[in-house]
């Protein structure tokens, strides 16, 4: 599996060490995952401990309270384009942003940015910021994660046909696409529509969550067991691979 949303908070690394992470990622077969970290530079300890496994996500967040208002603070683009060039970043994010919020000055110059150098952003929002964002940098590469604030099968259709460059990520929806571990018909339907735009991630947005990580794992190894086989892949891990510009083979070697 290739996890595509993954956090490394100061408050975990308190609990456990990059060794222990980057151990407890591989005890569950995972070939590649994109983490994020708060403060930013959080999460190139575990990248330094595993570079070919950890691929590193810009978060502009230096503390918690940041993630309400980080979209006002004038001083984050520069802070961005100045870290961008000196690390080993994949993508920027997670960025949580809401409709009121949608046309603020420093998301945009961060989304031009990113884009810039090629990066997709992970974006938790709402459809009116995905509207937005396209508007004004329509060749952006979004990841929409959770599907979105309003994760329902007809509205992601409709964005999907919109947006070629949309991808969605479908951490902490494992019981809206597969209620009581089985397949829901719209979402079964959904997935194989459009089987070359989804992710999967588990999300580990609490010290807890990286507790129940094998757990929730198992939970979308379930669900994925119930496509077919070359859908359930590219769910798994060829749509991430190639968003993120890594090569599956030499994933599957080196597993």
């Amino acid at each position: 599996m290739f996890d595509a949303h993954l956090h490394y908070n100061a408050e975990d690394a308190v609990h456990s060490a990059p060794e222990a992470m980057i151990a407890q990622l591989q005890a569950n077969r995972v070939l590649a995952a994109a983490v994020t970290g708060r403060p930013p530079e959080q999460v190139l300890q575990l990248h330094a401990q595993a570079p070919s496994l950890i691929l590193p996500m810009l978060g502009v967040y230096r503390t918690p309270a940041d993630k309400a208002t980080w979209m006002n603070d004038v001083g984050l683009p520069k802070r961005v384009e100045q870290t961008l060039a000196d690390g080993p970043w994949r993508a920027v994010g997670e960025l949580h942003l809401f409709a009121e919020d949608r046309r603020s000055p420093v998301f945009l110059r961060i989304v031009e940015l990113a884009t810039s150098r090629g990066l997709p952003l992970l974006l938790h929002c709402d459809p009116a910021v995905i509207d937005t964002l396209f508007e004004r940098v329509p060749e952006a590469t979004v990841i929409w994660a959770h599907a979105g604030a309003y994760p329902y099968p007809p509205l992601l259709r409709d964005y999907l046909q919109r947006y070629p460059d949309l991808y969605i990520d479908l951490s902490v929806r494992d019981q809206r696409v597969a209620p009581d571990g089985q397949l829901d018909p719209q979402w079964e339907l959904l997935l194989l529509e459009y089987s070359d735009r989804f992710m999967v991630g588990v999300d580990t947005y609490s010290t807890q969550r990286w507790h129940a990580y094998a757990e929730v794992v198992s939970q979308i190894r379930n669900w994925l067991d119930q496509l077919p086989e070359e859908v359930s892949g590219a769910l798994a891990y060829r749509n991430a691979a190639r968003l993120f510009g890594q090569s599956v083979d030499q994933f599957v070697m080196n597993f």
